[in-house]
Formats: C-alpha cells, structure tokens, sequence
C-alpha cells in the first residue's frame, strides 16, 4: 500500500506530565482507539506548539481528533489518561488549532476548545479511562448538613475547605519501583471545586484559602479524580468567621475551628458507591467534638470491561431544527393515558406504531431484572394475584419489586409490556425509529419515603455499566438519548462514556407529584444550573411548570442546552401549540400522530418529496379528498398519487398549522 507523509501540527498549552496526541480512522492514527494514539512531539522554542509527521495511506481521507492525557507507566503495564478531545474532519493537512481546558487545573474529563477559522468554537470531553471519581457533596436537601453541639459555637458560622492526602504505607528503603508507582499516582489525584443554585453554578475550580460558606439554596460538591481512589485521606477543614461580616475569599485568615476526616477506603469496606456518611468535627488540638457534619458521596468508576472509542461523540451535539420533535412516550402512548391506543405500551408494536405515526423517537423505561436483566419496563414493581380456596371471585394483590425477580420469573407471570433491551432473539427491538432510554431509579422524596417503598436498589455503577455496555455494544448507529430523574445517574452517564448524550429529567415546581429530596430536582432552574455545570446535553422539563414559565424555555437554550419535556398535559393539543411556538426542542407525549388522526398530516413528514412536487396548485380543498403519495423506500422520482379508501377526512377546519405559505406546506411542524 503506497503511503504518503504527512505532518500533523497544533497549538496548545499543557500542564506538567501533559502531552497532546492525535488519534484517528486509519491504523497509522490508532483507529480510534486512545491507547494506540500517536503523541505529538514540542517544537524547540514554542512551548505551545506540538508536531508529529506520520505516514497514511495515500489517497485515504481519515478523520482524526486531537486530545490531551497523561501516560501513565508502572512496572506492570502502562496506560493513557485521556484528559479532552476534538474532532477533525477533512483531508489531513497541517493545521493549527487553539486547544486550552476549560479549567487548566482539572484532569480528565475536561472540555476541550476547537477555534475554528471563523471563530466558532466546537466543544467536546473526555470520559473516565482508568481512574476514579469521588464525589463528596455538602447540602441542605434535609436539613443543614453541619450539626454544631459545643454552645461557644452554636451561633457561629463556618466556611469549610477540604485537603486530600494520599495514605503512604512505610516502605523499606530498597523498594523504588513502588515508591515510583506511589508518586505517580498521587501525581495524578487533583481535587475541585463546584457549586450549583438555581441563580447559576461555578464549576470545576479551585478552592480559596479558607473554603467556602454553605448556603441554605446552594449545592456544595467537591470532584476527586484518583489512580488510587481506596487511598485517600479527605479532611474537612472549619473556619469560624463572623457572622455580621460578609467574608469574601481575599478576607484575612479565619481561625481554624475543627476538623473532620474521612478515609476513601470506607467507601470500599461499606460496598456502597453512594451514600451518606457522618463524621465527627473535633475540636483543634484537642479531643473534644464540636459537633457533626453529614457528608454525601458518590463514586464514579469506568465501566468494567469495556473501553470507548474516540471515533464518535453526540454527548454535546444537537442540531437544531425548525420545529420539535415528537417523542412517542412510551412508544405510541401510555396504555393508562385518558384515550390510550389499542397497543400496549413499551412493547415493539407501540414502537413501530409511534415510528409509523411519525415519532422521531420513542421513549422508554429500562431497569434491571434480579438476574441483572436490561428490561424495559416502566414500574419499579409489579403485581402478583393470588386466590383463596373455593373462592373463584376474590383477588388480592402482592406488590413485589421488578429488582427482586429473574427475567425468567417476570415471562412466568405473564408481565405484560416486558422484554430484554437490544435482546438478539426474534423478540427484540426491530424499529427503526431512535430511541430516548430513560434510565429508571428511585428517587428519595421529601417525606423521606422512597419511590416504590424500596429500602434498596442495586449498586449504582453496576446498575449503569451493565445497561450502558448493553446499548454501546448492540445500538450500532442507531441514535439513541439517556434520561433520569437521578442527577446522580446523569453525572454518571456522563462521566463513563463519550458516545451518547444525556437530558436531566426533572419534575420541578408540582402539585401532580410529590417534591423529591434533591434540591437539584426541585425547580427547572437549578436544573439548568445542573446541566450547565454537569456539561450534558439538556433538561427533559415537566410542562406544568414551563406552562407557568414559558420564559424558562428560552432561558435555557440560551445557556447552550436543548430542552425537550413530559407530563400529561402535553396531550392537549393547545399546551403542545404554545411549547412550539415557544421554541421546546422535543415533545413526548401519548398518542404520537402529528396532533390528530388526520391521514393527510403524515404527508408533512416527506418536506423533500413535497417541495419536489410544486405544492403551489394544492389548495386546503384538495387536502379534503385524502390524496396520498407512495412513500415506501426507494423513493420513485416521479410518484404517482392515488386515493385513500380506508380513510375520510372529518368535516370540522382542519389544525391550523396546516395551511399553505408561498406555494409550499407550512413548515412549522417538520
């Protein structure tokens, strides 16, 4: 194979350690995958710019990214640490981009800046390769996470900083190579910074001096990332400051008042990934307790056995169009929906129906078995009956949750609306339409109850990794959107793979539902704020709020994320006008038929095979005779119209988005 060489350049700062690689479509770039990268060589007196002349296949058009890392070399073996990347497309030519992080000091993942010729700027991250992240998270969901019982401190306030160390074991003075293998990866651990309200968030940033205040409305997080997450010291540091002055972070020094201290090994011996954990304050230089502070946490690790490429990235990308899409929910409908459709829900019927009916996707639950099944289903728990002897007319329900049966027992008890996610038996998925996977878990509500009255559920990464390799692995080039109500789950998603994209569902302001836990769940605005700070794609939004806040809509897109949303009142075809006009990104609702059982509305779903047939001699009298055109793959350059039998057009005005503008169909609703 003749090839040809070509020298590949950028422009970019880097941190200590910190190299810029190149990885792409053919073999001489890695074929997409991190580990065999080609890492750029710095140019001598240019500590910005970043060379590499590799030799490619001569006539070959290969796309390529270029991102940052770290290699990271053991005795064992050796590894890359991506940190960010970009996208590239086009002929390989040299080439000079301005690559910076979006906060220099944080490793992996990070956004990354393409500036473009014209200015415009393409952003994209990296995911979790080989390290860990640990979350820990101070707030006021419950009550105020500081309990202080000393009465000298009872009406002070405390700003709160936390310091991490690596737990070094003494080693004999011969043994280097672990020492190497110690300093590396504490090398590696970073600690950050965010902080999220429905006012804004400040994300991944260092801490002042002495901490930050907590505040009532306020999310308070601090991100680990670690090689060696099960050997950290985390210790919370409380400053007293006084409470009839405003401290700011360039205020003198406050007096330290206590510590509390938190081992990451804990998080191991427990067998938990999320949780809550109580710590002890103690007083400075004593023994004594000041009091307590309730500590939330949330351990995030790469999916076990599986490594993603860098061949394709959605997590970020949406293309706006003209008008919304429609979300077939829970395929064409609800089967509890006032007028529910004869299909059953969430099964591949309701999904080829919604497809058939126009929806661009269709919206479903998924969820484990017992078994560690992907199921799609949408309760967290079903119903067993039972009857009495000699009775043959009573029955009596047992609620028992979906987690605690096998998918074999499920088929046993015949639960309708049930089957395995991408399965490859005759039974499985078939539609052609895309898919919106929401990714069901149980919320903790205000009252402290939890949804579905389950005490416990499965280990959040595990719950994740087994669901996430299933659809990485089977979905193909089939587009697919997560969704959650679990912030949580959305970081997570986020974090451990670069392919998909996530939406935050949120219930916001309701009286349908009660108000969950989180403070992140409980207004649309923090969850902007969310999604800002987390670097998802957007919020999934419950209409009976954005009905009352229309401007939300256009609040949030004006902060860069797409807004779909849910609920039942976007069955009523006046709410679903009002989102539209509005600008909402998509709309899933029940009974997905281009709002109406007009056969002609199907038509609108062709905009390039209309505006081929010069449109301007249709008039709205001629909509009334149901004339159809023969859509069926491949399209007939000159298709012949004939007349429906199976359908009639009723009498009454037909929606007003249909209506003929300049000699073509509106294209309000495509």
């Amino acid at each position: 194979m003749e090839t040809t060489q070509v020298t590949l350049a950028v422009r970019g700062d880097t941190s200590p350690g910190e190299v810029i690689a190149v990885v792409g479509s053919c073999e001489a770039l890695g074929g997409w995958c991190h580990q065999r990268a080609v890492t750029l060589q710095p140019v001598e007196h240019d500590g910005t710019l970043w060379k590499r002349t590799v030799s490619v296949p001569r006539g070959a058009v290969p796309t390529y990214r270029y991102f940052k890392g770290h290699f990271l070399e053991s005795k064992v073996s050796s590894s890359f640490y991506v940190r960010s990347a970009c996208e590239v497309i086009g002929h390989i030519k040299e080439v000079t981009y301005l690559i910076v992080h979006f906060v220099p000091e944080c490793l992996p993942p990070v956004s990354l800046q393409l500036l473009s010729a014209d200015g415009s700027v393409c952003m994209d991250s990296g995911w979790l390769t080989c390290q860990t992240e640990i979350r820990l998270r101070l707030h006021f969901s419950k009550t105020s996470p500081v309990s202080i019982t000393k009465k000298k401190y009872k009406k002070s306030r405390f700003r709160i900083k936390l310091t991490l160390e690596g737990v070094e074991e003494e080693d004999d003075e011969d043994e280097e190579p672990e020492q190497s293998a110690a300093s590396w990866h504490k090398m590696t651990t970073t600690l950050e910074t965010s902080m999220i309200s429905g006012d804004g968030y400040k994300s991944r940033h260092s801490q002042p001096e002495c901490g930050y205040a907590l505040e009532a409305s306020q999310w308070t997080e601090y991100i680990i990332h670690s090689m060696d997450p099960d050997n950290l010291e985390l210790t919370f540091d409380f400053f007293e400051e006084d409470m009839g002055e405003h401290v700011m972070p360039g205020d003198a020094h406050p007096g330290t008042a206590g510590t509390a201290c938190l081992l990451s090994s804990f998080f191991v011996e427990s067998g938990k990934d999320t949780g809550v954990v109580t710590l002890p304050i103690m007083k400075r230089n004593s023994r004594q307790t000041l009091g307590k502070v309730r500590v939330d946490y949330l351990v995030i690790r790469p999916i076990e056995g599986l490594q993603c490429d860098m061949s394709s990235s959605f997590t970020k990308y949406w293309r706006k169009r003209s008008a919304p899409l429609d979300v077939g929910h829970r395929g064409a409908g609800s089967t509890h929906a006032a007028k529910h459709t004869k299909v059953r829900e969430n099964t591949i019927a309701s999904f080829k129906s919604a497809a058939n009916h126009g929806a661009a996707y269709v919206e479903f639950d998924v969820h484990l078995s017992k078994d560690c099944v992907p199921i799609v289903y949408h309760d967290l728990t079903c119903c067993i009956s039972t009857k009495k002897k000699g009775d043959k007319h009573s029955l009596e329900l047992f609620e028992v949750p979906v987690k605690d049966l096998t998918y074999d027992q499920l088929q046993q008890l015949k639960v309708k609306a049930l089957f395995v996610l991408f399965c490859k038996s005759k039974h499985g998925p078939t539609v052609t339409t895309l898919f919106l996977i929401v990714m069901l878990w149980y919320c903790l509500q205000q009252d402290g109850s939890w949804e579905g009255n389950l005490s416990s559920y499965f280990n959040m990464n595990l719950f994740l990794d087994i669901i996430l390799s299933c659809v990485l692995q089977r979905a193909g080039k089939r587009r697919v959107v997560f969704s959650c109500f679990d912030p949580d789950v959305c970081t997570m998603v986020r974090q451990k793979q670069n392919k998909y994209p996530i939406l935050f569902l949120t219930q916001g302001i309701s009286e349908t539902y009660p108000e969950l836990m989180d403070i992140r769940c409980r207004t649309t605005q923090i969850a902007m704020s969310f999604a800002q700070s987390e670097n998802i794609l957007g919020i999934s939004a419950h209409t009976e709020e954005l009905l009352q806040n229309l401007e939300h809509i256009r609040e949030a897109q004006s902060k860069g994320l797409v807004v779909f949303c849910w609920g039942d009142l976007n069955n009523d075809h006046d709410n679903r006008t009002k989102l539209r006009e509005q600008g909402i990104d998509g709309l899933i609702y029940d009974r997905t038929r281009f709002n109406g059982n007009h056969p002609m509305l199907l038509l609108l779903l062709y905009r390039n095979l209309f505006k081929r047939l010069f449109l301007q001699d249709l008039i709205l009298s001629d909509l009334r005779k149901c004339i159809h055109f023969r859509t069926g793959p491949p399209w007939d350059s000159n298709p012949q119209p004939w007349h429906c039998k199976c359908h009639a057009l009723p009498t009454e005005p037909l929606p007003t988005e249909l209506h003929a503008t300049q000699g073509l169909l509106c294209e309000h609703l495509f």
